[in-house]
């Protein structure tokens, strides 16, 4: 099953689910089954809403962390180095402030500690 299209609320096409649902409605999707040869339209809805507090970034903005990045991983390697990272030949690890990295893909190759 394939899904082709993705509407948000008062786009061509949602208009009645809109009315059906209200500010409950967060998007409409259509999605095609080849096997059996259908189209499906389905919605995505509100069902709870409640205050939230994010957790405290494990990191400071100005923390050094460890990355681990492959030594072939020539394109990493360079988004580190333009982040401010400094290369550290005994241990093998790239070193960054987290601020620098923070929503990329470099925070995903921070090395944590096991111990």
């Amino acid at each position: 099953m394939r899904t082709r299209l993705i509407l948000k609320p008062g786009q061509p096409g949602t208009k009645r689910l809109v009315e059906k649902y209200g500010d409950a409605l967060l998007c409409v999707r259509f999605k095609y089954d080849a096997e059996s040869r259908q189209r499906l339209k389905t919605v995505e809805l509100i069902v709870e809403r409640t205050a939230w507090t994010p957790p405290p970034s494990r990191y400071a903005v100005d923390t050094l962390v460890p990355l681990r990045i492959e030594v072939a991983d020539m394109p990493l390697r360079l988004q580190a180095k333009a982040a401010g990272g400094r290369w550290n030949p005994e241990k093998k690890l790239w070193f960054v402030k987290y601020g620098n990295i923070s929503g990329t893909l470099l925070e995903k190759h921070i090395q944590v500690d096991d111990s």
